[in-house]
């Protein structure tokens, strides 16, 4: 070991971490044989899907007055009944909710249970008995059919358009010339705007 006052790296007391190692044996070994209990570690339980709904817009849009003597329940933001805080805004408290001290609040440890090979199974064929469901509601020739339909109706639209504009600008053709309305004739005129020659 280097004693440079240069020398800015920490040290390690070996001598002193071996004692203390040596200590914490001798008293295990000591408890164990008295035959003293050791304190039973908290047992949680793993971690679950929520059963609820997480109610994020109840609150939305609403205005409350708040003064010193308000409970925290009912002050601004979002209250959390299980860890007793308040949280400013609805993302950090989805973060809270789903955070470490919120569920070691609730009693669960953040692991998850391990799936065994029947629910793998298990789930594999629920999910391909919806898939067969929906591929049953959806009938491809039927799809087809309809869709045929559809475009022949949006032609005969197209074509009865087309008719309404040809009637439309043979209509002015067939007029005599003499006045349309009854205010352009009692004013003289052949009618309002241009006309087109022919």
């Amino acid at each position: 070991m280097s004693m440079r006052p240069d020398d800015h790296r920490r040290k390690w007391n070996r001598e002193e971490y071996e004692r203390l190692a040596l200590q914490r044996l001798q008293e295990e070994i000591a408890e164990e044989e008295l035959g003293i209990p050791k304190q039973p570690t908290v047992k949680r339980e793993l971690l679950k899907q929520r059963d609820y709904k997480v109610d994020l817009e109840s609150k939305l849009g609403k205005s409350v007055v708040i003064n010193k003597n308000t409970p925290s329940s009912q002050s601004g933001g979002y209250y959390c009944n299980v860890c007793d805080c308040v949280v400013k805004d609805s993302i950090n408290f989805l973060d809270h909710i789903n955070g470490t001290k919120h569920q070691r609040n609730l009693g669960m440890s953040m692991k998850i249970e391990r799936s065994t090979l029947e629910q793998v199974k298990a789930r594999f064929a629920a999910n391909k008995k919806k898939l067969e469901e929906k591929k049953k509601d959806y009938d491809l020739e039927q799809r087809v059919k309809e869709l045929k339909e559809e475009e022949e109706k949006m032609k005969e639209y197209r074509k009865e358009k087309r008719k309404d504009r040809k009637r439309k600008i043979d209509e002015p053709k067939d007029d005599d010339g003499g006045p349309v309305d009854e205010m352009a004739e009692i004013m003289g005129f052949s009618g309002f705007g241009s006309s087109k020659k022919k």
